[in-house]
């Protein structure tokens, strides 16, 4: 029995050796492939705001626009072994336009947002229709929009990047174009699709068919209102407090069909349940300070700094003050996983 045993090892190494030539795989032989549940290489990781600044001056000092097109400190997340991303799925940065710049024309099949964080009154053209932009705005140029920036204004503007370029890099459909002008042509007033569809009204006369908000800017005055409308009077997700998504007001869906974008409002000394789901989420922290206990890791945060979820990690969060909220803008690839049915979602055990 032993000799045909090793008989039997031989024929099965000579037959594993030869599978390379046909350019095939035993599945057998491939560990991973169908995890019990999904195992993300990103890890749990905050950018703190005021080293990133202080960069961002510096790239700003030594780095012409003309050779950069974007002025933009990408955040890389240690797990993903270089590559340009937050998430596996989301990408994130911090762009800076100085005074009397201009970031020229371009558009891309991936689809962006902008959150300012600090200055104002310089803007983001949209096809045809300039935001101007203040902070805590949410700014989107949708999938193949055309779009250029400009500061007028005598102050720095900084603002969050996120896209969705790592999952449209992985599905292979990603375009980019160039503009043979640095700034488009403006057809319509300034900030013209805010105030068209002001009030959750919309107007009758004007048809829409793109799978993306036609509003452009979702102001902060705006934002803070609604938050502070439902703060004392209702307790929220037990989970994330007062969370609020920024809808497409055509449809009520996510604002672009790729990336979810919300806000939220943790009550002063709050400390969420915990809770994980399949959705990678990347967070920006508008006021206040906490921490948010991530994989089992504590991520301590401050004003405008940044901060990554990967999908399946448990996570929940904390604020640290007792007499003030702590405020949160969040956005997820939660929207694409919906779609094609893969999000899931399941309640933890406090890590803490």
């Amino acid at each position: 029995m032993a000799v045909e045993h090793v008989q039997e090892s031989t024929d099965a190494e000579a037959f594993y050796a030869g599978l390379g030539q046909h350019n095939v795989h035993p599945l057998w032989k491939q560990p991973g492939l169908l995890p019990d549940e999904p195992i993300s290489k990103a890890t749990p990781f905050v950018w703190p705001y005021r080293t990133l600044r202080e960069l961002l001056l510096q790239a700003g000092a030594v780095v012409d626009p003309e050779q950069a097109e974007r002025r933009v400190l990408m955040l890389i997340n240690p797990g993903l072994d270089g590559a340009a991303a937050a998430t596996a799925n989301l990408y994130a940065g911090l762009q800076l336009v100085l005074p009397g710049e201009v970031a020229p024309a371009h558009r891309h099949a991936a689809s962006a947002l902008r959150f300012v964080i600090e200055g104002s009154g310089a803007y983001t053209a949209v096809n045809g229709e300039r935001q101007l932009m203040s902070p805590g705005d949410l700014v989107l140029t949708p999938n193949w929009a055309w779009h250029d920036h400009g500061n007028e204004t005598d102050a720095p503007m900084i603002w969050l990047d996120g896209l969705d370029l790592p999952m449209i890099n992985a599905f292979e459909a990603n375009f980019f174009d160039r503009s043979a002008q640095s700034s488009q042509e403006l057809t319509k007033p300034d900030n013209a699709s805010a105030r068209l569809y002001a009030g959750h009204l919309a107007p009758t006369w004007e048809s829409w068919s793109e799978p993306y908000s036609p509003v452009f800017c979702y102001a902060w005055a705006d934002t803070e209102r609604a938050l502070a409308a439902l703060v004392g009077e209702n307790p929220g997700s037990p989970t994330d407090g007062i969370l609020l998504e920024y809808t497409n007001p055509r449809t009520g869906g996510a604002a672009l069909p790729t990336l979810g974008c919300r806000v939220q409002a943790l009550a002063p000394g709050q400390h969420t349940g915990a809770h994980r789901h399949t959705a990678s989420t990347v967070y920006h922290v508008v006021r206040g300070s906490g921490s948010s206990i991530v994989g089992g890791e504590r991520l301590d945060w401050s004003e405008s700094d940044t901060f990554a979820v990967p999908g399946w990690a448990v996570h929940e969060h904390l604020n640290h003050s007792g007499d003030e909220q702590a405020v949160l803008f969040s956005f997820t690839d939660e929207p694409v996983l919906r779609a094609l049915g893969y999000y899931r979602e399941a309640t933890a055990e406090r890590q803490t």
